[in-house]
């Protein structure tokens, strides 16, 4: 399997292509805020024809390069429905007043092209399977993708900003919640195998054995003792 992985733009905001292999064809993940030379960049790096773009929630810094990603190879986005209006209406989502500028040559609205997903859907894109899991506390239509183990290789999570190395998202933005998001922690990580591989929405890869030893979110609700608010949070 091959997962090719930058940050871009503004927020450092990882963004993900998956294929089997070089050669073939790929999913992209969450083509943020000035994506799209490096989407274009690694396409060609590894002689990938992508499907489709699927995306961990609506924030800007996630799919400020949908449009022209879309639009440049024809293929269709995958959005949680919760979150779907956050495509066309960035500022609304972070609690600015509709019209506000944001930052002025993003492109904004939605592609040609726009599915929605559900909890418990196992998508099959470019010969892979993600398994999709509905994990509302960051915003309300947040979602994970799940790669089950293969051979060698260990089952891969993409996160999202769910969990981070160290940390989780920030729930202080509109649709944010942190009793949802303590919720899906429990319900969506804590089952996951220690050697699961986390590559979140920013920051460095990680495991879940690693962040369930260390991180403090995590560590509290496998104890059942509530948040752990004094630790950092992470994300837009």
């Amino acid at each position: 399997m091959l997962i090719a992985g930058f940050p871009a733009g503004a927020w450092g905001t990882n963004c993900y292509l998956v294929a089997p292999a070089a050669g073939e064809e790929c999913v992209i993940i969450d083509p943020g805020h000035q994506a799209a030379p490096g989407v274009e960049e690694a396409l060609k790096k590894h002689r990938l024809k992508p499907v489709a773009v699927v995306l961990t929630h609506g924030h800007i810094d996630h799919v400020a390069s949908v449009v022209p990603v879309c639009g440049a190879h024809d293929v269709p986005a995958w959005i949680h429905p919760e979150d779907r209006y956050m495509m066309s209406d960035p500022a609304k989502a972070i609690g600015l007043s509709v019209g506000t500028p944001l930052m002025g040559e993003l492109t904004v609205g939605e592609p040609d092209d726009v599915r929605e997903l559900a909890d418990g859907t196992k998508l099959e894109l470019a010969g892979l399977q993600f398994s999709v899991a509905h994990a509302p506390g960051h915003t309300k239509g947040s979602v994970t993708f799940r790669m089950p183990e293969a051979a060698d290789v260990p089952s891969v999570f993409f996160s999202g900003d769910l969990l981070f190395a160290g940390s989780i998202g920030r729930t202080d933005l509109p649709g944010g919640d942190m009793a949802e998001m303590l919720d899906s922690l429990a319900r969506v990580c804590l089952p996951l195998d220690d050697s699961t591989v986390v590559l979140s929405g920013h920051g460095p890869q990680t495991t879940i054995g690693q962040e369930r030893a260390t991180n403090p979110y995590l560590r509290q609700v496998a104890a059942g003792q509530g948040d752990a608010q004094q630790a950092p949070r992470r994300g837009m």
